[in-house]
């Protein structure tokens, strides 16, 4: 797997006044060229989860681009997209069948457990790929799409983006998995100091999380 920890040389520290039940990780990635590698193999060990609802934010439309294209013929995942130039009714729909299937999830939770390992291929993992400009309008009426997952394929420099991010993407017990190259655990760290919140190193297997 392209995740490379010992790129973090000053690990977040947990606080202990830290009681909100989302759960925040960072993944250290040794070099740019090596990020889509590593979105793909979390991908693929988070798809043991059947229906999996899964959130990722990009930066910029670009960044989209190459995220979709890079997923797009995965045959564990779903895949869909938010961007500036999606018809209203189409982007309806997309949120709308992100929240069914953030339903179906919690189905399968409540029957199988969460703790019990599901066998891959069962179900696909749903993702929702989405820029900073297009995020769920919750002032306007739309709901959170309510992941179980939020992956920050591009870490944002503002704190404000990043707690905006959480509050139209993320469910009440939702991950985020923060992926960070080089000097951006240092901004990372700032984040988390200035936020209240707690980072902590992704463990080497998903499955711990999840």
């Amino acid at each position: 797997m392209g995740i490379d920890a010992a790129e973090a040389s000053s690990p977040l520290s947990p606080s202990p006044s830290h009681s909100s039940q989302q759960r925040h990780f960072y993944v250290a990635v040794d070099r740019p060229q090596f990020k889509m590698e590593t979105l793909v193999d979390l991908l693929e060990l988070a798809s043991h989860r059947p229906c999996l609802p899964i959130a990722v934010c990009c930066s910029s439309r670009d960044e989209l681009d190459a995220v979709c294209s890079a997923v797009s013929n995965l045959p564990f995942i779903s895949l869909a997209s938010l961007y500036s130039d999606l018809a209203e009714a189409e982007r309806a729909l997309i949120l709308e069948n992100f929240r069914q299937a953030t339903m179906r999830y919690q189905n399968v939770i409540a029957q199988s457990g969460e703790d019990k390992e599901i066998k891959k291929g069962e179900d696909k993992s749903h993702m929702v790929v989405v820029t900073d400009a297009c995020l769920p309008f919750l002032a306007s009426g739309e709901s959170s799409i309510s992941a179980r997952v939020l992956i920050n394929y591009e870490l944002p420099t503002k704190k404000e983006t990043y707690m905006r991010r959480m509050a139209t993407c993320l469910g009440a017990d939702g991950i985020v998995i923060n992926m960070v190259v080089g000097g951006e655990v240092v901004t990372l760290k700032s984040m988390e100091e200035s936020s209240g919140l707690t980072v902590a190193e992704m463990p080497m297997h998903i499955s711990e999380i999840l």
